[in-house]
């Protein structure tokens, strides 16, 4: 072979290896992870808010806004109803009587995961339809005891206007009807977002 042939393939090999390098080097330099100023995602100061409202759970009716979609097979025979999940999307609004002004609706799931008491475990959003915060929603994870007078649900996020939100709500029972179910809870929440 000529050693003119030998550089070339050398040279050749060389600037496929150089390409390679460059290629990886691009691939790995996506990032999973890197550390952002919250001001780069409009992030300024964050501010607490207090919202107040009350939450309509029909059961009964032509047009309940809560209805059972499961159950365990002891949940008829428990006193707590243990093992019953209902889907929800309640009506929320500014007064507790039903033609109150609606300022959005709770929309999740509430199941009932205690035995010894009515504990309902919440997994909902409240997403809201009125005033500045149309189009935003926050998200409560918890347990609630429906017969104590206050609980206390955690804030776990939230979107649009509420971004990073965290805080909590207190539920307390306005109305409770032992024939039909239905139940009207004042809600106030305190939340932190940006």
């Amino acid at each position: 072979m000529s050693s003119s042939k030998t550089h070339f393939s050398i040279f050749t090999i060389l600037l496929l290896i150089l390409f390679c390098s460059l290629t990886i080097a691009k691939e790995e330099s996506h990032h999973f992870h890197k550390t952002i100023s919250p001001t780069l995602i409009g992030l300024q100061k964050e501010k607490l808010s207090h919202l107040h409202f009350y939450f309509h759970d029909i059961v009964s009716g032509p047009k309940p806004t809560a209805v059972k979609v499961a159950q365990a097979q002891m949940t008829n025979t428990s006193s707590t109803g243990f093992g019953m999940v209902a889907m929800i999307d309640d009506p929320l609004t500014v007064g507790p009587e039903p033609g109150s002004k609606l300022v959005g609706k709770a929309q999740g799931v509430y199941a009932s995961a205690a035995q010894n008491e009515v504990g309902l475990l919440m997994v909902m959003n409240f997403a809201f339809t009125e005033g500045k915060y149309n189009g935003s929603t926050l998200s409560v994870l918890g347990r609630n005891t429906v017969f104590s007078a206050v609980r206390e649900l955690p804030i776990v996020g939230g979107s649009g206007l509420f971004r990073f939100a965290r805080g909590y709500a207190q539920a307390k029972t306005h109305t409770f009807d032992l024939n039909t179910g239905d139940a009207v809870v004042e809600y106030n929440v305190y939340v932190f977002h940006y």
